[in-house]
């Protein structure tokens, strides 16, 4: 097999050579050096190949954010397996159902999470091999093959990797998506999906191995996946936090460890927004912010501004299904309000209609992606996979219907406007949910806003608003009405505003809808 070719775990490789000494995670009071992420992530490889993992096997990941985690992920590649990380917080049915689907040969996990996983595990037949960070009860995980996380580094060469046997077209990882609208679907990445996303958004944020990245986003998010992979891209430091339940401790870990880089999404900035103490912690070291998952506010870039007064704020957009495809220019944050941008390096997008045919500014169609980020399908799902993959321009070029619902301006900066399937009919009018929500949002004493269609014996479906107000605000609906009819159309006023002290979310932090309605 020819070494030179590469794959997504020569970063690691080649960090460890260039700087062993160097710190590579920082995860508590734990400090992991590129040397050490190297050979513990080696020994559990061979402990894996030893108990049967082959290339190509699925090896599944459920942990908190932590030094295992990363290491398990680097493993299951060096074991020339495919790496499914799965969220800590995945209810033991959801579990079962992803480690079945992708018929997972081995499951990394952490010991309390036995409640989960052991009914979970127990219902695979899958599985050759169970490693569990932390003391377990024999007797709770009887009849499954459990060894222990000390004993699995121990059996491992920690000098060496196994063989390489795949290629770079082969799967890295499987990333679930949340399944909110059905069943989770496996997105299949290969390396070379991710070596040209880790590429790309490395060269667009200007990265290099003095950079300090704190982030508290959980690594079966894409987004926090790649902080890791980004980080160990170029030899830098990681600062990985379990969740972002205590803000306050990580802002000090952030002021501790001089962090360069902070990702974050919307519903984790409002929460800053909240805290009177932000003017305490100098937080001039941070030379950019990254934001996805929703587009940011006007509110929200005050505050970054305030926070982090040296840093670079980039406003990027993407799916799952191909990593990130657009990112706006920090220059053009103020310029461009509400645009995600244009395409990133090595990525082609553009908008059709509902008969293909491509559509000029200012007209709303569906986004379509090109490239090498391109995602190779939902796994085992081939009829999802042909609904998004389908023939490009090209020949025998494959591209990704997004299904959102997008518009060019004149200059070619997009603007996200709806999921396909979350626009609003009312009124025989298309409300997008997104535009009113920047509306509401943008009301001083709004933190959070969510829109979704209602029944109504009138309209057929009306606008019906979710919001969460800023700590001490008196806010009424007909106020929050009044200020809408200053922003948007009178048609997409929302006829019922229900005031809620916290809306429903996903672990990534994205609004959970479907519990809304």
């Amino acid at each position: 097999m020819n070494s030179a070719i590469p794959q997504l775990h020569d970063y690691l490789h080649d960090a460890a050579r260039r700087a062993p000494h160097k710190v590579a995670l920082v995860v508590e009071d734990a400090r992991v050096t590129y040397r050490e992420l190297e050979a513990r992530s080696n020994a559990l490889a061979n402990t894996l190949v030893s108990h049967g993992v082959q290339r190509g096997d699925r090896v599944v990941v459920f942990a908190e954010n932590g030094v295992e985690a990363v290491v398990a992920f680097w493993a299951a590649l060096k074991a020339n397996a495919v790496a499914c990380v799965i969220n800590p917080l995945t209810r033991q049915d959801k579990l079962a159902y992803c480690l079945q689907d992708c018929r997972a040969a081995a499951l990394i996990t952490d010991a309390h999470l036995a409640p989960a996983f052991v009914p979970a595990a127990a219902r695979s037949k899958w599985l050759r091999a169970i490693v569990c960070v932390g003391p377990f009860d024999p007797h709770q995980t009887r009849g499954l093959p459990v060894i222990g996380w000390e004993e699995a580094l121990a059996d491992g060469d920690p000098e060496a990797p196994p063989p390489r046997r795949g290629l770079d077209v082969d799967l890295a990882a499987i990333i679930y998506t949340s399944g909110s609208t059905g069943e989770p679907k496996g997105v299949m990445l290969t390396h070379r999906n991710m070596l040209t996303a880790a590429t790309s958004i490395s060269t667009l944020l200007e990265l290099n191995g003095d950079d300090v990245i704190l982030s508290v986003l959980p690594l079966a998010f894409n987004y926090g996946l790649y902080q890791m992979i980004l980080s160990v891209r170029m030899g830098a430091r990681l600062v990985l936090e379990r969740s972002f339940s205590f803000p306050v401790t990580v802002l000090e870990k952030a002021v501790e460890e001089q962090v360069t880089g902070f990702p974050g999404v919307p519903t984790l900035f409002s929460i800053l927004a909240e805290l009177k103490t932000l003017d305490h912690y100098d937080l001039s070291s941070v030379r950019f912010v990254t934001n996805t998952a929703d587009v940011l506010t006007t509110r929200h870039v005050q505050l970054l501004e305030r926070l982090f007064p040296r840093a670079r704020i980039y406003s990027m957009y993407g799916l799952t299904e191909c990593k990130r495809c657009s990112c706006l220019p920090p220059e053009d944050l103020k310029r461009k309000p509400g645009s995600v941008g244009f395409a990133i390096p090595n990525t082609e997008l553009w908008l059709v209609d509902e008969h293909d045919r491509r559509l000029g500014p200012g007209m709303v169609g569906e986004l379509v992606i090109s490239g090498a980020t391109v995602m190779l399908g939902y796994w085992d799902k081939p009829d999802e996979t042909a609904k998004r993959l389908r023939p490009g321009p090209l020949p025998g070029q494959q591209v990704l219907y997004t299904g959102d619902l997008c518009r060019l301006d004149d200059e070619g900066y997009l603007y996200f406007v709806a999921r396909m399937d979350d626009i609003i009919k009312s009124r025989g009018e298309k409300v997008a949910p997104k535009e009113v929500e920047t509306a509401l949002m943008n009301v001083p004493g709004v933190r959070e806003a969510a829109v979704i269609g209602a029944p109504d014996a009138l309209l057929g479906t009306a606008v019906k608003a979710f919001v969460v107000l800023e700590a001490g605000v008196g806010l009424t609906e007909k106020q929050l009405q009044h200020e809408c009819k200053k922003r948007i159309e009178s048609f997409m006023v929302p006829r019922q505003i229900v005031f809620v002290p916290e809306l429903p979310k996903t672990t990534t932090g994205k609004i959970k809808k479907t519990e809304l309605r």
